[in-house]
């Protein structure tokens, strides 16, 4: 390559630069400048009438996980934000597991169908998308309350003679958010599994592996990168849920999302709101690092 060639290829370059720099400036001031502000706030003090001091402190932070004992003058754990922080935690685990557990049966069906009949499945799977989260959580409730449509059948045809008490238990959240997210677990299973070779089947078949055995070591290996990528869709947005638990929790089954609003408006404390964001911000960034590294470690063992 020439001088004259080189420095046309950079010119190009630099110009390109140029022109995307006023895209790029609004969005780190729109991405960036909302997440500064808030670690700034998470490092001042409260003001006891709501707001902050500007006196920098960590207070918020050691808030997070400590409460002060104004009898032994001590800082103890604070037994109330480790429950929430693990209710959330095992929630968004479990919602997880189920989303998976039925989302890789639907991905398969759908992935094996002729072309016509999948463009129809997937339809089916997108629907949701077109309402309102708040919609289809009310959906939810009216479904499994003492009232709804799943007590009103089952005491109906005589299985139970009371309503099953679901709303506002852990359960009824965990029914929520699995219906509210499985569509982004089923998406990214599809996609892998329609690029799933079905020859690999038939060798393993021939090479008398059984059925548990095909599917644990030929394809769940090679459909790794979208059951990772499902989880990360699903793990992530639940763990920061504001709308289910509220409206399926009754207030009374809080979630880490709950929590921070809780902390911002009715709470006044500013700070240990924005110390428990970045808190989630730190763990959901976690989780996305494992997520690169997952598929980047499977892109390697199948290239």
């Amino acid at each position: 390559m020439s001088a004259a060639e080189d420095r046309v290829i950079r010119q190009s370059a630099r110009n390109g630069w140029l022109l995307s720099l006023p895209a790029l400036v609004v969005l780190a001031l729109a991405a960036s400048g909302p997440l500064l502000i808030v670690l700034v706030y998470s490092f001042l003090t409260a003001n006891d009438t709501g707001g902050v001091i500007r006196e920098p402190s960590v207070e918020g932070w050691i808030a997070v996980l400590f409460t002060y004992d104004i009898f032994d003058e001590a800082y103890v754990l604070a037994d109330a934000h480790l429950t929430i922080f693990w209710r959330s935690a095992w929630l968004s685990l479990a919602t997880t597991a189920v989303t998976f557990a039925v989302g890789f049966p639907t991905a398969w069906f759908i992935a094996t169908q002729p072309p016509r009949a999948r463009a129809f499945w997937l339809f089916l799977i997108t629907i949701p998308f077109w309402t309102n989260l708040l919609i289809r959580t009310f959906a939810i409730n009216e479904v499994i309350r003492n009232e709804g449509v799943l007590n009103s059948s089952l005491m109906a045809i005589g299985l139970i003679d009371r309503p099953i008490p679901i709303i506002y238990t852990d359960t009824a959240v965990l029914i929520g958010m699995a219906y509210v997210y499985l569509p982004l677990m089923v998406l990214p299973l599809f996609a892998a599994i329609d690029r799933f070779d079905m020859r690999l089947l038939e060798a393993s078949y021939d090479l008398y592996a059984s059925r548990w055995r095909t599917l644990r070591r030929v394809i769940l290996p090679i459909v790794r990168p979208g059951i990772v990528a499902g989880c990360i869709l699903v793990f992530v947005p639940s763990l920061g849920a504001y709308v289910t638990p509220r409206v399926l929790g009754g207030g009374k089954n809080m979630m880490i999302g709950n929590f921070i609003e809780l902390q911002f408006l009715q709470g006044r404390n500013w700070p240990l709101g924005a110390a428990l964001s970045m808190t989630l911000l730190i763990v959901v960034m976690a989780a996305l690092v494992v997520y690169v590294r997952v598929s980047t470690k499977g892109d390697r063992s199948h290239g």
